[in-house]
């Protein structure tokens, strides 16, 4: 799980980097939380995403945004955020550039610049958003959504309610070509305490059906 340094739009960025031992192997990027509000890398939801793409044989990122850690810059309310994340994407692709697919992982604050970022990289061909807030955030320029993905929340969110992620979802249903996977997770809240298990399990059961492996397929991690 090596360190790395790159730059970034604002200064240099922070992350750890788990490398795949194949060539052509699919890429993944982790997206974490809102900064102001304690997002780091280093949460555990997403820690245990990363851990989850590496086990799959993916080239995976995580990263702090700007001014978590020891990533240089300030917050800039999403803006400054995605750019790092285009940063990000570049680096990993710079990495492993013969990857045959790649994919954008993002919980929270981190799932509306993940999904903003899918918007201009044509070549992201899924993700997976957890408690995407869509009730704090603009999502309407998925228009349209270029990618199939799996949206997952907690029923007892009491950050996003569950009627505007259904909103969403029901406005991401209407498009043709893609097809979203919409799961809640009962008792969980925007944090998922006690239910993290239960949210990697489900995650981990989508990208297994999505790639088309079963644990059987799966990579010893060191």
């Amino acid at each position: 799980m090596p360190e790395v340094i790159f730059n970034g739009p604002a200064g240099r960025l922070e992350g750890r980097f788990h490398p795949a031992k194949k060539r052509n192997a699919p890429i993944a990027l982790v997206l974490h939380l809102h900064p102001q509000f304690g997002g780091t890398m280093n949460n555990q939801i997403v820690y245990q995403t990363y851990y989850m793409f590496a086990q799959r044989g993916f080239a995976v990122l995580r990263f702090n945004f700007r001014g978590v850690g020891r990533s240089q810059g300030t917050f800039d309310h999403g803006q400054g955020e995605l750019s790092d994340a285009a940063a990000a994407l570049d680096w990993v692709q710079t990495v492993h550039p013969d990857a045959r697919a790649c994919w954008i992982a993002g919980f929270s604050f981190g799932a509306w610049i993940g999904m903003q970022l899918l918007m201009r990289r044509p070549e992201v061909e899924g993700f997976i958003s957890v408690a995407p807030p869509a009730n704090l955030n603009d999502f309407s320029f998925l228009a349209p959504c270029p990618s199939s993905g799996l949206i997952i929340h907690g029923e007892d969110d009491k950050v996003v309610p569950q009627k505007d992620v259904q909103t969403l979802v029901d406005k991401l249903k209407t498009q043709k070509g893609i097809v979203i996977n919409h799961q809640e997770i009962p008792g969980a809240n925007h944090f998922f305490e006690k239910h993290v298990d239960d949210l990697m399990g489900r995650c981990g059961d989508y990208l297994d059906e999505r790639l088309g492996i079963t644990p059987a397929d799966y990579i010893p991690i060191d």
